[in-house]
């Protein structure tokens, strides 16, 4: 069982600043956080501003953090500009070459470097960096999908490009950066045994990269709560025989099904546990690691 249920709140309401608060986050140092960030806390200053001293204030306390993030809308805007269409297939972006490049430019450039930026304005020492960099992270092609035919109807196969999955992440870069105190920016791009750069899921690339590390705390910041009951009211506490059953039933569904597949997945590879997080909440990874109650949905074995 995790200790997520530890330090008594009342200890926390008697520190009136955040480095007050530090000594109750020290039972974490040594140990290592991956935080998937994404969603609303990416376009809004004021909440890129709380996660970056979020995540500064991680480090100060001697947890190593490694930051993974998206940018799918970043991505989407970008195509637009340049006038090439995007197309989905069961929520993955069919990505061609010129396509690709595009994605690269935007995840592993501008959006990886604004998050640097921030991460510095709050006092840490941030590098962005991408799966392709020292062959971090090794991806394998995504096998295809399928969609109707809009004229038959029958369903076809979709090669969907250069969309990869990881098989393989080497873990000396991250730890040569957390040793000189420095905190891994890592974008969702990976390179090919071909030598084709792939385009990955954040929440994948995250995923994999916690499992390969180990991760104490595996967080995945989204635009919900977390995963809520069929009353809309909010699942703290999931082991992956409670998600299989909470799929079947219907409860969970949509989108929310791939992010719970890889807090399971992340967690029966070894992570200690994995929380889905509401990024709109100011704070909220505080939040998670100082309250008795947590702050979103925590699964674990």
């Amino acid at each position: 069982m995790t200790d997520r249920y530890a330090p008594d709140p009342a200890l926390l309401a008697k520190a009136e600043t955040l480095t007050e608060a530090l000594p109750y986050m020290q039972r974490y140092a040594g140990e290592t956080f991956v935080v998937k960030y994404g969603g609303h806390a990416m376009g809004d200053p004021e909440a890129a501003r709380d996660f970056a001293e979020d995540i500064v204030l991680m480090k100060m306390v001697g947890i190593n953090v490694v930051v993974v993030h998206g940018g799918g809308p970043q991505i989407g805007a970008m195509l637009k500009k340049l006038g090439v269409e995007s197309r989905f297939v069961n929520g993955l972006r069919v990505t061609d070459k010129e396509t690709a490049q595009v994605a690269e430019m935007v995840l592993a450039g501008s959006i990886n470097k604004e998050i640097v930026s921030w991460i510095s304005q709050a006092g840490g020492r941030a590098v962005g960096i991408s799966g392709k960099d020292a062959g971090m992270v090794l991806c394998e092609k995504v096998g295809g999908s399928r969609e109707p035919d809009p004229n038959s109807g029958i369903e076809r196969h979709v090669d969907l490009g250069f969309v990869g999955d990881p098989v393989k992440v080497d873990r000396r870069l991250l730890d040569s950066l957390s040793r000189d105190n420095i905190i891994p920016v890592v974008a969702p791009v990976g390179i090919g045994a071909d030598g084709n750069t792939y385009n990955v899921n954040a929440d994948t690339m995250a995923g994999a990269i916690a499992a390969e590390l180990k991760a104490r705390r595996f967080f995945l910041l989204t635009d919900v709560p977390g995963v809520l009951s069929k009353e809309k009211e909010l699942l703290s506490d999931l082991d992956p025989a409670r998600v299989a059953g909470l799929v079947a039933d219907g409860t969970i569904s949509g989108g929310m099904i791939p992010k719970v597949e890889t807090c399971v997945k992340a967690v029966e590879a070894g992570v200690d546990a994995a929380v889905i997080l509401d990024g709109r909440i100011a704070h909220v990874m505080l939040l998670e690691i100082f309250t008795r109650q947590g702050a979103g949905t925590l699964v674990h074995l």
